[in-house]
C-alpha cells in the first residue's frame, strides 16, 4: 500500500493546491476575510500531504520496496542507509517531489508569518497555489514517483555511484531551498501587482534572503562536491547545469540590493518587481535545463520530451502571466523615489547593472549552443575562453564599485568624503598586490590585479563596518557578504594561476615530485566496502626520509550500477591543498598517478561560507525585527 498512499496523498495535495489558488486571489479582495481563512488552511493541509508523500516514497527507498519502479531503478539493497535515502532525490521523479515538498515549506511559512497585511499575504498564496498546482500535475502525469513494477524486481539497478556522497545529501535540498525560495518572492511581486505594491518588497525580504543563503551555499558545496569527487582537480568548469544555479544567484544578489533600496527610499519599485520575476524565471530555466533533457551531465536528469515541453510551457505561462499582469499595472505603479547622481542608490543601480549584464553573458553562453544546435544541428562547445572574456571583465567591474555602496549616503552622497573614507582600502589593496608580485611565481598580471581587488573589497568591507557606527548588525552582515567575495576571488585566482601538475607511473616504491612535495608509491590493496570492491593506493608524503603523512586515494568499481569512481585524497593546510588521484592499472603493480597543488584553494569555499553566514545575520536581524508584527490570520476579519 506505500504507493497507493503517496499517489493519494499527491491527488489530495492537487486539490488542496487549486483551493488554495482560488480561496487566495480571492482573500486578495478587502472584503473576502473568509477566503482568506480557506487559503490558510489549504495551505497548512497541502503541506501535510505533499510531507506525507514524501514521506512515503522514502519509506519505499529505506525498505527497498521494489515493487515500485522509481525504488526499482535508483536502489539497491547494499547500498548504505544514507545512500538509501539520498536517493530519494538522485533521480528525476524522487527530486520534483523534493522541488514541491520545499514549494509547500515556502507556503507554509509565508502562511504563517503573514508578512505584509492580509491581502497581500492572500494574493501570495494564490500564486503559491497556481505554481504548486502545477508541478504536482507535472509530477502526476509526467514524473509519477509511485508507479508500480508487477513483477517486481528482486534486486534494484542502484545508483549513480558520483551521487552516493556525503554531498549529496545536503547539496540538492540546499539548491532547491534556493530555487523554489525565489517562487516566494515571485508570488510577493505578483500579489503585489494584483493588490498595489506598498510594503510588499519589505514582506518578502527575508524569502529573499533565504533563497540567497541557500544558493551560495548549494553553489559551494556543488563546487566542492565537483572538486573532491571527480578527480580533475578543477571546482568549475561552466557545465551548463551548473550555469543553472549560478544565473539564478546572480539575479537574486540584484534583487536583494534593489529591495532594500525600495524599501529604505522607495526607490527602483518597478525595477525590484521585474528582478523578483527574473530570479525565479531563472529558476524555472534551470529546471527546464535540468529535467528535459537537452543536456548530457551527471547533474541532468530525465530524457522524456513530453517533460521538456510540460515545464516550457509552466515556463511560458508563469514568466508570461506575471509580465502581463507587470504591463497591465504598469501605469498604476508609482515611479521611483528622487535620488543624486552620487548616492548609495546610484551605487546600487550601478551594481544591479553589472550583475544583470553578468546574469546575460552566462545565459547567452548556456542557451546558444542549445539553440543552434536545435536550428541546425551544429554542435559547438562554449567554455571557460568565453567566460573570461566575457564574465570575468563584467564581475571585476562590479567588485571595484561593490564598496561604495555601503560608504555613500541615501539619496544623496558625498563622492569626496567617501573615497577619503576609502583610502585606506586602496593602501590594503596595493599591500596586496605587492605581496603576490614579491611571493607568486610565475607572476601574472592578471593574479596581481586580482589580489588587489580582493585586498581592497576586504579593507573596504571592514572600514564600512566601522563608519555604520549606528547600525552594527546590518553593517557587520553586509561587511562579511562582500569580504566573503574577496576571500573567493583569492582563492579562485590563486588554484587557477598557479596550481601545479604532475602525472605519473609509478612502481612500488618509485617517487615522484609534485610543486613542494616528494611522494612515495607503496603500493595497491583492494578493499571492500559496503557496495562496492575499492582498490586503495597507499601515498606516502616524505619529509627527507621521513614519512610525514599516508594518503589513501582509491579507485572504486560498484558491481550493481557497472560503474567505477575516483575516490581522491586531499591534504590541506588552510592555504593549499595536495590533491591525489589514482588512476590506471599499468601491471606488474604499476598504477598512474595524478597530483596537484592548489595554492589557497580552501578559501574558494571559505569565502562562500562567510558570505552565506553575513546573509544568516541580516536574516536573523530581519526576523527579530519582525517577530512582534502579528500574523494575518491573527487579524480580525472586517
Amino acid at each position: 500500500m506505500t504507493g497507493e498512499l503517496g499517489q493519494l496523498a499527491l491527488c489530495f495535495a492537487l486539490a488542496l493546491s487549486l483551493v488554495m489558488a482560488a480561496a487566495g486571489l480571492t482573500g486578495a479582495r478587502s472584503n473576502a476575510a473568509t477566503a482568506r481563512g480557506i487559503a490558510h488552511g489549504a495551505t497548512m493541509g497541502m503541506l501535510v500531504f505533499i510531507a506525507l508523500a514524501f514521506g512515503t516514497l522514502t519509506y519505499a527507498f529505506v525498505t527497498s520496496d521494489f515493487s515500485i519502479a522509481d525504488v526499482a531503478n535508483n536502489s539497491h539493497t547494499l547500498k548504505p542507509l544514507i545512500y538509501k535515502i539520498t536517493g530519494v532525490w538522485g533521480n528525476h521523479e524522487g527530486s520534483m517531489l523534493l522541488w514541491v515538498l520545499v514549494l509547500s515549506l515556502y507556503a507554509g511559512l509565508v502562511s504563517a508569518l503573514g508578512r505584509g497585511g492580509p491581502q497581500l499575504t492572500s494574493a501570495a498564496l494564490g500564486v503559491q497555489g497556481l505554481l504548486a498546482s502545477a508541478f504536482i500535475l507535472f509530477i502526476l502525469f509526467t514524473s509519477n514517483p509511485f508507479l508500480r513494477l508487477d513483477p517486481a524486481p528482486f534486486e534494484g539497478a542502484g545508483l549513480n555511484p558520483l551521487l552516493q556522497d556525503p554531498g549529496l545529501a545536503i547539496h540538492p535540498p540546499m539548491l532547491y531551498a534556493g530555487y523554489v525560495g525565489l517562487s516566494a518572492s515571485f508570488s510577493y511581486a505578483a500579489a503585489a501587482l494584483i493588490v498595489g505594491e506598498e510594503g510588499w518588497a519589505r514582506a518578502a525580504r527575508p524569502f529573499m534572503l533565504i533563497a540567497w543563503i541557500a544558493l551560495t551555499c548549494g553553489i559551494a558545496l556543488g563546487s566542492w562536491w565537483a572538486y573532491y569527487e571527480l578527480g580533475w582537480g578543477g571546482f568549475w568548469f561552466w557545465d551548463p547545469v551548473e550555469n543553472a544555479s549560478l544565473m539564478p544567484w546572480l539575479v537574486a544578489t540584484a534583487l536583494l540590493h534593489s529591495a532594500l533600496a525600495t524599501e529604505r527610499t522607495g526607490a527602483f519599485r518597478t525595477w525590484t518587481l521585474l528582478l523578483a520575476i527574473a530570479g525565479f524565471s531563472m529558476s524555472l530555466i534551470g529546471t527546464f535545463l535540468v529535467r528535459s533533457g537537452v543536456l548530457s551531465s551527471v547533474h541532468a536528469f530525465a530524457s522524456d520530451p513530453t517533460r521538456g515541453f510540460f515545464i516550457m510551457m509552466l515556463i511560458f505561462c508563469a514568466i508570461g502571466g506575471a509580465l502581463g499582469l507587470f504591463a497591465w499595472r504598469a501605469p498604476t505603479l508609482k515611479g521611483g523615489a528622487a535620488f543624486d547622481t552620487v548616492s548609495r542608490e546610484t551605487a546600487l543601480l550601478l551594481n544591479n547593472v553589472f550583475l544583470v549584464a553578468a546574469c546575460a553573458a552566462v545565459f547567452v553562453g548556456t542557451l546558444y549552443p542549445l539553440l543552434l544546435d536545435a536550428i541546425n544541428g551544429e554542435k559547438i562547445s562554449v567554455g571557460p575562453p568565453y567566460y573570461a572574456a566575457t564574465f570575468a571583465p563584467i564581475f571585476f567591474a562590479l567588485l571595484l564599485l561593490v564598496p561604495f555602496g555601503p560608504i555613500l549616503g541615501w539619496r544623496r552622497g558625498d563622492l569626496k568624503a567617501s573615497a577619503r573614507a576609502l583610502a585606506p582600502a586602496l593602501g590594503i589593496a596595493a599591500v596586496a598586490a605587492l605581496a603576490v608580485l614579491a611571493i607568486a611565481s610565475p607572476r601574472f598580471l592578471t593574479g596581481v590585479g586580482a589580489f588587489a581587488v580582493a585586498g581592497w573589497l576586504i579593507g573596504a568591507s571592514i572600514l564600512s563596518f566601522i563608519k555604520r557606527k549606528g547600525a552594527r548588525a546590518s553593517a557587520f552582515a553586509a561587511a562579511l557578504a562582500h569580504a566573503g567575495l574577496g576571500v573567493t576571488l583569492m582563492g579562485v585566482t590563486g588554484t587557477t594561476l598557479w596550481r601545479s601538475e604532475a602525472l605519473a607511473v609509478l612502481a612500488p616504491g618509485q617517487t615522484m615530485t609534485v610543486g613542494p612535495y616528494t611522494l612515495r608509491f607503496d603500493g595497491v590493496t583492494q578493499e571492500q566496502g559496503p557496495n562496492y570492491r575499492a582498490s586503495r593506493a597507499h601515498i606516502a608524503l616524505m619529509d627527507g626520509t621521513r614519512v610525514q603523512s599516508m594518503l589513501m586515494p582509491e579507485q572504486r568499481i560498484y558491481p550493481a550500477e557497472g560503474q567505477d569512481t575516483a575516490n581522491t585524497a586531499i591534504r590541506t593546510t588552510g592555504f593549499q591543498d595536495l590533491y591525489l588521484a589514482l588512476g590506471d592499472d599499468r601491471g606488474n603493480g604499476r598504477w598512474t598517478l595524478r597530483a596537484y597543488v592548489s595554492p589557497l584553494a580552501p578559501f574558494i569555499w571559505l569565502g562562500g561560507l562567510v558570505m552565506a553566514f553575513g546573509g544568516m545575520l541580516s536574516l536573523w536581524g530581519r526576523l527579530r525585527a519582525g517577530a512582534k508584527v502579528p500574523s494575518a490570520m491573527a487579524q480580525p476579519a472586517e
